[in-house]
């Protein structure tokens, strides 16, 4: 994760936003909407842009990052307007390219992919959310990211409620039965069973007990967003979550669903070469 952010990428954001928008007024609300706080910085509109990240990176550079996501995102997902296409591609391949050059990416709905502790099995799963555009799930995504470092308890809270919108999106997209209980636990019995991954619907015995470890992945996720995280209050063993924990717990989660997501994908495309 980078440590502050970085001036360059500052500096490009606020000449493509600074220049794209212009307009002082509009720019301070978007970015009071974005999140920023503190008085507005002075100088021009890039300036301002510029000058203000750089100064909620010193404070909270993960928040610096969610408030730049925030800011671009109306440009970035926008359709692009008929009366000047060409500002606007241009404006957004300077942001993607400022980004490459730091390994993020930007994701639908404001993320910014790589910047938040982001390692291998959330990466992954991640950028198969660009094309999976599910709002429950990339809010929970982004909400476990966030949070592994500066509240633990709630990115293990977030990791199990992405398991519990990913299955029941699953579940309404291939028009299945919800079951009475919509914990997270009941709601994979669902989704495995239809996606054949239960193990016992399996003959290969090594399959079998990967598969297994699965359904140990979902148990251990309710019992300890139960015990330790956040939506549920104190428990009476006393859990102290430190971010370790939390990063276990969310990437466990994160493989999961996405092992879900290609496992799904492939069936439907061996259902359409049929």
């Amino acid at each position: 994760m980078l440590k502050e952010f970085p001036k360059p990428l500052a500096a490009t954001i606020g000449d493509v936003v600074g220049s794209y928008y212009y307009s002082h007024r509009r720019l301070e609300t978007m970015l009071y909407e974005a999140g920023a706080s503190g008085d507005v910085p002075e100088g021009n509109c890039v300036d301002k842009v510029q000058n203000w990240l750089v100064r909620e990176g010193k404070e909270d550079v993960s928040k610096a990052f969610t408030i730049l996501g925030k800011l671009i995102e109306t440009l970035m997902d926008g359709e692009v307007s008929t009366w000047d296409p060409d500002k606007e591609l241009t404006a957004r391949k300077r942001i993607n390219e400022i980004l490459a050059r730091y390994q993020l990416s930007y994701g639908f709905g404001g993320r910014i992919l790589g910047a938040h502790s982001v390692t291998a099995p959330s990466k992954a799963f991640g950028d198969a959310l660009k094309d999976f555009s599910v709002a429950e799930v990339e809010e929970e995504f982004e909400r476990a990211v966030r949070f592994i470092d500066s509240d633990p308890a709630a990115a293990v809270t977030a990791a199990c409620a992405i398991v519990e919108a990913l299955c029941k999106h699953y579940i309404a997209t291939e028009r299945l039965d919800l079951p009475t209980s919509q914990t997270v636990k009941p709601l994979w019995v669902v989704v495995a069973k239809h996606l054949k991954l239960s193990p016992e619907q399996l003959e290969d015995d090594d399959l079998k007990r990967v598969l297994s470890g699965l359904s140990s992945i979902i148990d251990g996720l309710g019992a300890y967003r139960t015990h330790a995280g956040s939506a549920h209050g104190q428990h009476k063993r006393a859990y102290k979550v430190a971010p370790r924990h939390a990063r276990l717990v969310v990437h466990s989660a994160h493989s999961l669903c996405l092992f879900v997501v290609e496992t799904w994908q492939a069936r439907k495309a061996l259902a359409k070469g049929r």
